[in-house]
């Protein structure tokens, strides 16, 4: 059957003409965003029942879920060079990525790879959309391809769920219902300490589980705490934790043109939208002005927001791609070609002009290379070790009998890598003596040292306004950092060397 000559575009385009929906049902297409999805009128919750989906899309975003969801759940446990893969101890200051451990002392490298991260999403949303939200936000895999699978599991596909809902409570209902929510909260009780494991780790968060739970009474109030929090989230609130509480979906506008890969409907194609009759051939639909949508309605049942992508890009999106399988698997029934609905910008389906690499994603990019250029820089000249030399607090500068002047320091000194390092100061610049109030000094791996140097110096080499110290730290003789200190001294008085 041939393909019919593309219907023209309707006068509010890109938004599609209206159809024969149900007012009760949907919103008017001419004021859609003016509402929720997931709200009536009176401002009311409209849940949502989404259908199950399959499709090619769908499979690859399981692919990629069940890829994501491993890492999230071994991650703790993976260890390189006896680091975890990921651990970001606030209460410790102490940081771990990809195995590199950091200190607060690194705060600057910590900065710009958080920069770079929210780099890469910018960029990313400028030329693919949301798909951030749909694929790879823990969120939405959580959401639809761990609690919702487990959902249609125990209650089944959305028309039933949508009768249990509104059957009188009975056994069995108050058993599947009892059932999915003990499921749903003991997820949530896992997740909440896979997450804690990434704050303190996996070896503490493994001790505190075989230790006597009345020795961790406020920890464990605080893990049932944020236990409800993910069970209200997944059992709950759901799709509005996208739409109400993350703010990515109210500043991607900003990043999105019309050379924006999207979720989009063809309405050049697809309009006029009417049901398509026994019988009825596309020949026949195009004479009659009537595009290649059926207005099936597929595409709002799988949708997880409850929107119509038929009206445009919307904020609610998170481009999920349930759309496309959809329409696609209807599109196969009644032979008509694929891509409805597909992954297409704005240009692309009211120019036909392919996707192009614009000037904002090329300014992009140089940002990301640039932040990715820097952060490589500070990691190969990141220095071992970390030391803070100062004067002890409420110290003075004492004179011996043989009339050299010391001043006492207190030094602090990170050790950043995984082995320990013996540690040795020398002064740089001026002749004296240095030496270490404990003896030898040795700082073990990924700790901190803390001991007291005394440095002694002749009068002669003191300055009136501070002598300004260079001190050397090295291990097995080689340089590993520069410090520099203010040495204090007995105030040069000139006027005495006159009379």
């Amino acid at each position: 059957m041939p393909t019919p000559p593309p219907t023209p575009t309707p006068p509010s385009a890109p938004a599609p003409a209206p159809d024969s929906r149900s007012a009760a049902q949907d919103v008017n297409w001419e004021d859609f965003r003016d509402h929720l999805a997931t709200a009536d009128k009176d401002g009311h919750r409209r849940w949502l029942y989404p259908k199950r989906v399959t499709g090619r899309w769908y499979r690859w975003r399981t692919w990629m879920s069940w890829l994501l969801l491993a890492v999230m759940f071994i991650g703790p446990f993976i260890r390189i060079h006896g680091n975890p893969l990921l651990m970001i101890n606030i209460v410790d200051r102490r940081f771990s990525i990809l195995g590199q451990i950091f200190w607060p002392q690194d705060i600057v490298m910590f900065a710009v790879a958080m920069l770079i991260f929210l780099t890469g999403i910018v960029i990313f949303t400028t030329a693919f959309g949301r798909l951030w939200c749909g694929w790879t936000c823990p969120q939405t895999v959580l959401m639809e391809m761990v609690f919702r699978k487990i959902e249609y599991a125990i209650e089944g596909d959305a028309a039933e769920q949508r009768a249990l809902d509104a059957a009188p409570w009975t056994p069995r209902k108050a058993a599947k219902k009892f059932g999915k929510h003990a499921v749903f909260f003991g997820l949530s009780f896992i997740i909440g300490n896979t997450l804690l494991s990434y704050i303190i780790g996996s070896d503490q968060l493994l001790r505190i589980i075989r230790d006597d739970p009345r020795q961790h009474v406020v920890g464990l109030a605080f893990m049932i705490l944020f236990t409800l929090v993910f069970y209200a989230i997944f059992a709950r609130f759901r799709e509005q934790a996208c739409t109400f509480i993350c703010p990515y979906g109210r500043f991607q506008s900003a990043m999105l043109d019309e050379n924006t890969m999207v979720v989009a409907y063809d309405n050049k194609r697809g309009e006029t939208r009417a049901p398509l009759h026994r019988g009825q051939s596309f020949d026949q639909r195009a004479a009659a002005g009537e595009g290649d949508c059926i207005n099936c309605r597929q595409c709002v049942a799988v949708c997880p927001t409850g929107i119509d992508i038929r009206n445009g890009v919307q904020m609610e999106c998170v481009n999920c791609t349930a759309c496309i399988d959809a329409c696609d698997a209807v599109m196969d029934k009644i032979h008509r070609p694929r891509g409805l609905i597909r992954f297409a910008s704005l240009d692309n389906i009211a120019r036909g002009t392919k996707q192009r690499f614009t000037a904002r994603m090329g300014i992009y990019s140089a940002v990301l290379l640039g932040l990715i250029t820097l952060f490589l820089v500070l990691v190969f000249t990141r220095s071992a070790v970390e030391t803070t030399l100062l004067r002890a607090p409420g110290s003075l500068f004492q004179t011996s009998a043989d009339g050299r002047i010391s001043n006492l320091y207190t030094m602090k000194i990170v050790n950043k890598t995984a082995h320990d390092i013996p540690v040795e100061l020398k002064l740089l610049n001026h002749p004296g003596t240095l030496k270490l109030m404990g003896g030898d000094l040795v700082v073990e791996k990924e700790k901190l040292a803390q001991t007291s140097v005394l440095i002694d110096l002749d009068p002669a080499s003191l300055h009136a306004s501070g002598t300004k110290l260079k001190i050397g730290v090295f291990s097995h003789g080689r340089l590993l950092e520069t410090i520099s200190t203010v040495f204090a001294g007995p105030r040069h008085d000139s006027s005495s060397e006159t009379k």
